[in-house]
């Protein structure tokens, strides 16, 4: 084949498929049309082109003229504002609703330990005075626990328990993969510090301070890190028992829903630590900082049990939209 005789041919089409794809976004019907067709045309003259081996310069630029046409005839993809929105009102929200029962659960086993935990510091001298000198204890009911929260400007300490709480999320959403162990110890080492400082608190006559200062930053907070670990324990169990699913393949769904959870909770953990940067240790009215922890974690479960629910049942799961089925393999 003469290649110079093929490409003078040709040559007027391609000029003006690449004249349509630089006016893509103001064509008529007709000339998407003609789009359509021009970009099947050069196609198959790129593979004739290919096939004769005789000119990498041509093959080359008509691969990037195919390539450019191809987008433009399948890749009109939505803006990123409106991915940003499904994310928001779809994909997390419906992630965590779907897998309620595991962080509902996480919630309430470490609410309980740290109960049970602070109920035996309070009722059994022995373990109080082990928890330190009573000048120690002292400091800690007095003093200590409550300066915590003013201790540092309120910009620095938000973005500082921002980044702490969110690590503690990571961890407890990351270490699932491990079988569940790491997770679960997570969540038992959170619990066993809240129970700790509640017991303190509480057997110095402090309840009141104790909850006072926990309950605004610490309602979210702690649903955040619970839900982190109720997907980690998810990810963990499909390892144990993926179901009807391949193994693999049950894995890398729910990984890929995870992965929605870990960006959903950023923004949730910078809520919580906007309150305990700048309400926890600086609204002196007590009933009006608990109401404002309140009136967060309320509207965050009003989110997920109205939102996710309804793209739940729409059959929203978090995975990734229009992924492969298989990937290609070698062999």
């Amino acid at each position: 084949m003469d290649l110079d005789v093929f490409a003078a041919a040709h040559r007027s089409d391609w000029d003006r498929l690449e004249r349509l794809v630089r006016r893509r976004r103001r064509l008529t019907g007709p000339e998407v049309d003609e789009l359509v067709e021009l970009y099947q045309r050069a196609s198959t003259h790129l593979s004739v082109v290919r096939s004769s081996g005789q000119d990498p310069a041509l093959v080359g630029w008509l691969s990037g003229l195919v390539a450019r046409a191809r987008s433009a005839v399948t890749g009109a993809h939505a803006p990123a504002w409106q991915d940003l929105v499904r994310f928001f009102t779809r994909t997390f929200p419906a992630v965590v609703y779907r897998l309620r029962w595991w962080w509902i659960a996480a919630s309430l086993g470490t609410v309980a330990f740290s109960t049970v935990l602070a109920a035996w510091i309070v009722a059994d001298p022995q373990v109080y005075s082990a928890l330190g000198t009573p000048e120690e204890i002292r400091a800690y009911v007095e003093h200590d626990f409550a300066n915590y929260y003013v201790e540092y400007p309120g910009a620095s300490f938000a973005a500082r328990v921002w980044t702490n709480n969110a690590w503690a999320a990571a961890q407890a959403l990351i270490f699932g993969v491990f079988l569940c162990v790491p997770t679960i110890y997570v969540l038992a080492l959170n619990g066993a510090n809240l129970g700790l400082a509640g017991g303190m608190m509480f057997a110095n006559g402090k309840g009141d301070v104790f909850l006072g200062l926990i309950i605004p930053h610490g309602l979210l907070e702690l649903t955040a890190v619970f839900v982190a670990a109720g997907v980690g324990i998810k990810l963990g169990w499909t390892i144990i028992d993926p179901g009807p699913r391949p193994r693999l393949r049950a894995l890398g769904e729910e990984a890929r829903a995870a992965v929605a959870v870990a960006l959903g909770l950023v923004v949730v953990l910078f809520v919580s630590g906007l309150i305990e940067g700048f309400v926890t240790g600086w609204v002196h009215t007590t009933w009006l900082r608990i109401g404002i922890g309140v009136v967060a974690e309320a509207l965050f479960l009003a989110y997920v049990f109205t939102l996710g629910r309804r793209a739940a049942r729409e059959g929203e799961t978090g995975d990734i939209a229009g992924r492969p089925e298989s990937a290609p393999v070698i062999g």
